[in-house]
């Protein structure tokens, strides 16, 4: 099977103040159809700079993103729109990433109209089929995003990402300002909607309980480099990195009775 998403040797540097930091650092990772890559490691150690550098939201420094064995790391940003929608991100604030003055319609809507796929009546259908698809109903079509909990503000972030029908969504902490049990119900979802739609994630997330239960493969990120990356099982099992004993050795136990 080949790949739906090819790194090759990707740098994202930054010059700041004189200084360069490497946020990451010679990065190489493959992406199959159909399936989820978990990606851990600690804070700054370059897992948000690497998603919104595969979403293209920045400039690859160095490096090759392959999309369908097309590379996508130059690209201008309309030679990039065909790619997007294919390829969309759900972010980790499920408030700060909908607009407040827009109304649930117009923000699922909007990715219909960008991508010209649907107009009126269609359109207005789309977006209560997506809805219902995130376990959402047509009656809150109308609403704001302040008016929905933190959970249903990133259903609608999902429905979001879904109406331009994706291959691969990159899902940055996706779960993480959620409460724990709202956390397991997304993850479920994006793991039914996976199995019903053929989707491929890239799952960025600090929980590695939630990692292992959404992911078929893990990879460990460190200091911009990818220091372990193996099947969800043997990550656990047959620990081979160093950094990756530490991560599953700080991950709290429950005591035994």
């Amino acid at each position: 099977m080949k790949p739906l998403i090819q790194v090759q040797n990707l740098k994202q540097y930054f010059h700041l103040g004189g200084k360069t930091l490497k946020a990451v650092d010679d990065l190489s990772l493959e992406i199959f159809p159909n399936e989820t890559l978990g990606l851990v490691g600690e804070s700054g150690c370059g897992k948000s700079t690497l998603a919104r550098t595969l979403a293209r939201l920045y400039r690859p420094y160095e490096g090759k993103i392959l999309f369908n064995g097309v590379d996508i790391s130059n690209l201008t940003q309309k030679e990039l729109l065909p790619f997007r929608q294919k390829m969309q991100m759900i972010f980790q604030d499920p408030y700060s990433s909908l607009n407040p003055r827009m109304t649930v319609l117009d923000i699922i809507g909007e990715a219909l109209d960008i991508h010209q796929i649907a107009k009126g009546l269609k359109r207005t259908n789309r977006v209560i089929e997506l809805l219902e698809k995130v376990g959402l109903q047509e009656e809150h079509i109308n609403r704001f995003p302040h008016e929905f909990s933190g959970g249903q503000r990133q259903r609608i972030g999902i429905a979001r990402a879904l109406a331009v029908e994706p291959q691969f969504l990159i899902c940055d902490e996706a779960i993480s300002a959620l409460d724990v049990s709202v956390q397991a119900q997304i993850v479920n979802l994006l793991k039914d909607l996976q199995e019903e739609m053929g989707l491929s994630y890239l799952f960025i997330a600090h929980d590695i309980a939630m990692v292992r239960h959404i992911s078929h493969r893990i990879a460990v990120m460190y200091q911009g480099k990818i220091v372990e990356i193996n099947n969800t099982n043997d990550i656990f099992s047959k620990t081979q990195h160093p950094y990756t004993k530490t991560l599953l050795n700080a991950v709290p136990k429950i005591p035994s009775p």
